[in-house]
């Protein structure tokens, strides 16, 4: 392979193999450096495995909503089915069709560890220890992910414990899971784990609230929800003492208030963190700030360092597939030399979806966000299970819908969504919040009936009602 290339991508995930793609249609000659699996954690850790483990049981759930379905549920999930699904989303954990992707796009991909080794310079050691040093002429695009981080709680680090790579690829499921973080992981995984057999499961969350980001409805219909489930919630309880007996016996998590709780596995979901301790970062003058993470401009560049770009979780701004592949397409734009908007909606229009049942479907801000950025704004509210399709969906749909509403724009910045398979709402409120269409605008945006969506008129109707 040639020792000079215009860019070289260090990580193959999501965000690399679309920087990296992105750039060769620009014309431009590209390798992408890759220690692990190329695919990156979302493929085999992340996104994909979760879904697979927590879409069957969510069908069998909205089946048993609608009486005339339910008579028809005799039998039980089939777990070893639903585990052998998971492990074709994740190709049983081989990446040859990922690798071959690259080739048929020619991206060279180099196997190994990367790290920068001056300006515009990348060392690349294998497997074998070889070390190997290539020039980007154009530029360097990091986008090594995330990983669990680990909170420094006494007896953590020694008790063996799970994180999202150990519960997503699990092979036998504990009778007892203690979940310590109630964020996205944490509830998704939750669920998961119950609805698949495990007899208790309790998370362990040390805010007053699960999905602390998200609208307070929001963790109080997902509570109700998960506790219907069987999964004990346990909010404002915050951990203080971990010990697992032997290498592998019980886990005890001893809390601030003195009780104890005790499981067979910990999965440990408080955050993520950037594995950019050893990225060569100090070569070039560059320091990651808190949880390892590189600070960017608003067109992903490191300041001062032009040619050193952060796409995806490594950069800190919106932890979240999607988003790293939105910034990855500006900068494959932008190492060609094409002009790109700055990334905006990475501030203002970022959607999220937390696949438990119900859904969690947000963009935009939040109603608090917005008045803390000095927003004058309307919030209006509706039930997604008082429409026609709601009604269809069967006993037991329901979940608020929100629209935060600017009031002198006249234009939607946050959107929120609880119900069943809400995260297909979305997109449409994303498209209205990146294009700043007014309410008035979208009152001729007329919905199909009888389907949940009929909820964006209901919304509109109480927005009239409050003549905004």
């Amino acid at each position: 392979m040639p020792r000079t290339y215009d860019v070289i991508v260090i990580g193959a995930g999501p965000a690399g193999e679309n920087a990296a793609d992105y750039a060769k249609q620009r014309g431009l000659t590209v390798a992408i450096v890759e220690s692990e699996l190329v695919g990156g954690e979302c493929s085999y850790w992340g996104c994909m495995p979760s879904k697979a483990l927590l879409r069957p049981t969510e069908a069998l759930a909205q089946v048993r909503r609608v009486p005339a379905a339910a008579a028809a549920v005799t039998g039980e999930i089939d777990v070893d089915a639903v585990l052998r699904s998971r492990d074709a989303f994740t190709s049983s954990w081989e990446d040859d069709g990922q690798a071959q992707w690259l080739d048929s796009v020619d991206v060279d991909l180099l196997r190994g560890h990367g790290r920068l080794a001056g300006e515009q310079l990348v060392e690349v050691t294998a497997a074998d220890g070889t070390v190997t040093r290539y020039e980007a002429t154009r530029g360097v695009v990091i986008a090594v992910g995330s990983r669990a981080a680990v909170p420094p709680i006494s007896g953590l680090a020694e008790a063996s414990t799970w994180d999202n790579r150990d519960v997503t690829a699990v092979r036998e499921l504990p009778e007892r899971l203690l979940v310590l973080g109630g964020g996205v992981i944490g509830v998704e995984m939750a669920q998961a784990v119950r609805r698949l057999g495990a007899a208790e499961v309790t998370i362990i969350e040390a805010l007053d609230r699960l999905l602390a980001n998200e609208e307070p409805f929001v963790s109080d219909e997902l509570v109700a929800a998960l506790e219907a489930d069987g999964i004990a919630i346990e909010l404002g309880a915050r951990a203080e003492k971990v010990i697992r007996d032997g290498t592998d016996g019980p886990v005890t998590v001893t809390l601030a208030d003195g009780r104890e709780l005790v499981g067979d596995e910990l999965l440990v979901a408080v955050g993520r963190r950037a594995p950019t301790d050893d990225l060569g970062l100090d070569t070039v003058g560059v320091a990651p700030g808190r949880g390892g993470f590189i600070e960017v401009d608003d067109h992903l560049r490191v300041p001062e360092r032009r040619w050193l770009y952060v796409v995806g979780d490594a950069n800190g701004r919106a932890l979240l597939t999607h988003q790293g592949k939105y910034q990855a397409r500006l900068v494959g734009d932008a190492l060609a030399g094409v002009e790109v908007d700055p990334a905006w909606a990475d501030h203002d229009a970022v959607p999220r979806v937390v696949f438990t049942d119900p859904q969690v479907a947000a963009v935009g801000l939040t109603e608090r966000g917005a008045r803390d950025a000095g927003r004058d704004v309307l919030a209006v509210s509706f039930d997604v299970g008082h429409t026609a399709g709601g009604a269809l969906h069967g006993k037991g749909t329901g979940g608020t819908a929100q629209l935060v509403i600017d009031r002198g724009s006249r234009t939607i910045v946050g959107a929120t969504f609880v119900g069943p398979g809400v995260g297909e709402l979305l997109h449409a409120a994303t498209i209205a919040i990146v294009s700043e269409v007014t309410v008035d605008r979208l009152w001729h945006a007329v919905p199909a009936f009888p389907t949940i969506s009929e909820v964006w008129l209901r919304l509109l109707e109480q927005v009239r009602a409050q003549e905004l």
